[in-house]
C-alpha cells in the first residue's frame, strides 16, 4: 500500500531566537556610537544611549521601559484588592438569606428555638467579618445555609494558602478533610525544615525527604532548599505587600476573617510561621511596599498575591531596562519576565539589542587607550570614514554648481595591476576588464550579453599608478566654544575623517595633518580629534595653527603644500615668543597681523589656500575674504552639514591642479 502522504504545516517560529536570523547588523550601531563619540560623549555612554534610543527598525530600552510601565499602570488601574471580601459577603447575605427562609417554613419548630435563631440572624453586625465569627457556633436550620457559610470557611481556607503557593485554590477545589489534614502537615513540616535551614542544621536529604512527601504543593519543582526558599519568599513578600496595599478597612476586615479558615485558627498559625521564617531568611525581598489599586476588576488573595508579584517583576525590569546601577549590562535582562508580560515582541527586541551590545564589545570597534578610557577602535575609524566618504561622494554629486572633481587620464605611471574603482579614484579605466566585468555579471543574472549590456559602477576597473605629485595636506579646525554652541562640533570630526579616510586610501602618497586651534593649537591623530570634547575656553589661536602648518609642510618640502583650514570667528589669540597663548576680544592689531604674517609665510611657499567660513559673522567674513586676496586662495561658505562635501571637493581641486597631466 502506499504510504499516506505527510502534510507539513508552517508557521512562526516561537521556540526562542530565530536559528535562521542573519546576524546584528553592526552598521547602524557603530554610526551612532560614532557620533556620539565626535559630540563629546565617551564610546560606553554613546554606545548605551543608542541601546536606550534603539535603532530605525526596532525598539531600544526606553520604550521597553514605557511599555513596562504602561503594563504596570493597567494592572493598578483595572483591579481593586477586596475581591475576597466582597465573595465573603455574597456567600454570607446568601447563607442568611437562606436560614430566614427555612425559619418562615418551620412550622413545626419550637417557637422559643425559632424566636432565638430569628433574633441572631436579624441581629448580626453589619461587620462581615464579625458576622462570620458570630456565626461560627450557630447552629444552622437550613441545609443550605450550613453548606453556604461552610463556603465561606472553605473559600478563605484556599485564598489563604493561594496567597503563599500558587494554584492552591484550584487544587483544594472540593478538598476533604484528609485533604486539609495533609495541608496542614505540610505547613508543620514545612516550619521544621525552614527553623532547621535557618539554624544550619538541615541536610539536602532533609528537602529531598521533604519534596518526596509534599513535591505534589510547589508546581514549580525547586532543586534544593534555597530554590524553595526564593519562590515561598517572593510570593510571601507579595501577600504581605498585598495586605499593607489595602485600606485599613478592609485589612483589619480580613485579618478578623482570616481565623475562620478551614474553621480552624491553626492555619493562620502555621503560615505566620511559615511567614517569619522565610523574612529572617530573605530580608532583601520587599515586604513592606504597598501600592494604590483604583480599578473596579476585584481581586481575590491569591489572585492579588499574583498580580504583587507582577508589579514586582515589572519593577525589576524597569530597574534592568534603566542600566543606571553600577556594573550593569543587558545580560541582566529577564528575558523570560520580558517575554511574560510584554509577550514575544519585546523579547526579541530585548535579544536583539543585547546582542548588539556584545557584539559591539566583541567587535574591536572600541578599543582600551594608554589612559585607560575606551576610544574608537582603528578598525572602526576605518569604517566609519569609509561610511562618511561616500555620504561625501553622495553630496558632491548633488552639489549646486559645484566643480566637477574627478580625475582622469594618466595620473602616473601605471604599474600593470588594476582593481574596482572606489569614490576619490584618480586612475584610468580599464576598459577590456571592465566590459569583462559587464558581460559576466549580465550572463550570470541570467541576461543575454549579445543583446548589449549595462555598464554598473562595481563592474568599472581602474589600472593602478604611480602619482607623478604628492601633496601635503594641512586640515585646521576651530576647536573653540563657539563651534560647539552653534552646532559645528560634529560636522567638524566629520568633515577630518572623511579626508582622512580619503588621502589614506586613495590617495597613499600624500601626507595629512590634523591641527586643532582653540586657546592654543595642536596636532591630532585622527582617533584624538574624534575623542576630543568640547571646552569652554576663549580663543581662536589661528596663528599657531598656520605655524604647526608650516612646519608640517617644511618637512614635506618635495610635495605640494594644500592648506585647508574650518574657522567660525576671527583670529583672538597668538602664540607669544615665550609660548604662551595671548587672548584679546575684540582681536588686537597685533595678534591679526601675527596671523596674516604667518599666512604670508605660507603663501610665498606656495601653499593652496582655501578657507571654509561658517556662520554670517560680518567681521569674520571681511577677514578671510582679505586673507584669501593675499595669497590667491579662496572661501567657501558651506552650510555645516556639507562641510565635508565642501572640504574633500577643494582638496581633489587642487590635487587636480598640481600638473596639466592630472586636468580632466
Amino acid at each position: 500500500m502506499p504510504r499516506p502522504q505527510r502534510r507539513a504545516r508552517y508557521g512562526r517560529f516561537t521556540g526562542g531566537p530565530d536559528p535562521l536570523a542573519p546576524p546584528v547588523d553592526l552598521a547602524e550601531a557603530l554610526d551612532a556610537v560614532s557620533e556620539g563619540v565626535m559630540d563629546g560623549y565617551s564610546p560606553e555612554n554613546a554606545l548605551r544611549e543608542f541601546l536606550r534610543r534603539g535603532g530605525r527598525s526596532r525598539e531600544g530600552l526606553d520604550e521597553l521601559a514605557g511599555r513596562v510601565q504602561q503594563r504596570r499602570r493597567d494592572l493598578l488601574s483595572r483591579h481593586r484588592l477586596d475581591g475576597t471580601l466582597q465573595e465573603v459577603k455574597k456567600l454570607l447575605d446568601k447563607a442568611v438569606l437562606a436560614e430566614r427562609g427555612q425559619l418562615a417554613r418551620d412550622t413545626e419548630m419550637d417557637p422559643t428555638d425559632r424566636t432565638l435563631r430569628e433574633m441572631t440572624i436579624e441581629n448580626l453586625p453589619s461587620s462581615t467579618s464579625a458576622a462570620v465569627t458570630e456565626l461560627a457556633g450557630y447552629d444552622w436550620a437550613s441545609t443550605e445555609g450550613r453548606e453556604t457559610y461552610q463556603q465561606i470557611q472553605e473559600l478563605l481556607g484556599r485564598e489563604m494558602l493561594d496567597q503563599r503557593f500558587a494554584g492552591m485554590k484550584q487544587a483544594l477545589e472540593g478538598a476533604t478533610d484528609e485533604d486539609r489534614a495533609a495541608i496542614t502537615e505540610m505547613l508543620r513540616d514545612l516550619g521544621d525544615l525552614l527553623e532547621k535551614h535557618a539554624r544550619g542544621e538541615d541536610t539536602s536529604q532533609d528537602f529531598d525527604g521533604f519534596m518526596a512527601k509534599h513535591g505534589d504543593a510547589f508546581p514549580e519543582d525547586p532543586q534544593d532548599i534555597d530554590e524553595l526558599i526564593d519562590v515561598l519568599a517572593q510570593r510571601s513578600a507579595a501577600a504581605a505587600r498585598m495586605l499593607r496595599s489595602m485600606t485599613p478597612e478592609q485589612r483589619e476586615e480580613l485579618m478578623a476573617l482570616s481565623g475562620q479558615a478551614f474553621g480552624s485558627p491553626e492555619l493562620m498559625a502555621q503560615l505566620a510561621r511559615m511567614d517569619g521564617a522565610l523574612q529572617a531568611l530573605r530580608p532583601g525581598e520587599d515586604w513592606t511596599g504597598s501600592e494604590s489599586f483604583d480599578g473596579e476588576e476585584g481581586l481575590g488573595l491569591g489572585e492579588g498575591a499574583g498580580v504583587m508579584q507582577d508589579l514586582a517583576d515589572l519593577d525589576n525590569l524597569a530597574e534592568q531596562l534603566s542600566q543606571s546601577y553600577a556594573g550593569s549590562s543587558l545580560s541582566d535582562l529577564d528575558i523570560e519576565a520580558l517575554t511574560r508580560h510584554l509577550g514575544q515582541d519585546a523579547a526579541v527586541s530585548a535579544r536583539t539589542l543585547q546582542e548588539l551590545e556584545q557584539a559591539m564589545r566583541d567587535s574591536g570597534y572600541l578599543s582600551r587607550s594608554a589612559d585607560g578610557t575606551l576610544r574608537l577602535s582603528p578598525a572602526a575609524t576605518r569604517k566609519l570614514g569609509a561610511s562618511l566618504l561616500r555620504d561625501t561622494a553622495s553630496r558632491l554629486s548633488s552639489r549646486t554648481g559645484a566643480r566637477e572633481t574627478r580625475q582622469a587620464g594618466a595620473a602616473g605611471e601605471q604599474t600593470g595591476a588594476t582593481r574596482p574603482w572606489q569614490f576619490g579614484d584618480a586612475e584610468p579605466w580599464d576598459v577590456g576588464r571592465s566590459l569583462t566585468n559587464a558581460i559576466t555579471r549580465t550572463a550570470g543574472e541570467g541576461g543575454d550579453p549579445g543583446a548589449g549590456v549595462h555598464l554598473q559602477v562595481e563592474d568599472i576597473e581602474v589600472r593602478e599608478t604611480e602619482a607623478r605629485s604628492r601633496a601635503a595636506v594641512a586640515l585646521l579646525v576651530d576647536t573653540s566654544f563657539s563651534m560647539a554652541m552653534e552646532g559645528r562640533w560634529v560636522p567638524m570630526k566629520r568633515t577630518a575623517l572623511a579626508l582622512h579616510h580619503l588621502i589614506s586610501t586613495r590617495f597613499r602618497g600624500d601626507a595629512l595633518q590634523l591641527v586643532s586651534f582653540g586657546r592654543y593649537a595642536r596636532t591630532r591623530e585622527i582617533g584624538e580629534l574624534l575623542a576630543l570634547e568640547a571646552v569652554h575656553e576663549q580663543g581662536t589661536n589661528l596663528h599657531h595653527g598656520l605655524m604647526l602648518a608650516g612646519q608640517f609642510f617644511r618637512k614635506h618640502p618635495g610635495m605640494q603644500p594644500v592648506l585647508l583650514v574650518v574657522t567660525d570667528g576671527e583670529p583672538t589669540a597668538q602664540l607669544l615668543p615665550g609660548g604662551e597663548s595671548w587672548f584679546s576680544y575684540p582681536p588686537e592689531a597685533e595678534t591679526i597681523t601675527a596671523t596674516v604674517a604667518e599666512l604670508d609665510r605660507l603663501g610665498r611657499a606656495g601653499a593652496s589656500t582655501t578657507f571654509f567660513r561658517l556662520g554670517n559673522d560680518p567681521g569674520l567674513t571681511r577677514f578671510l575674504a582679505a586673507m584669501a586676496r593675499r595669497v590667491g586662495g579662496t572661501v567657501v561658505a558651506p552650510d555645516p552639514e556639507d562641510l565635508g562635501a565642501a572640504v574633500v571637493d577643494e582638496f581633489l581641486h587642487a590635487h587636480r591642479d598640481t600638473g596639466p597631466d592630472d586636468l580632466l
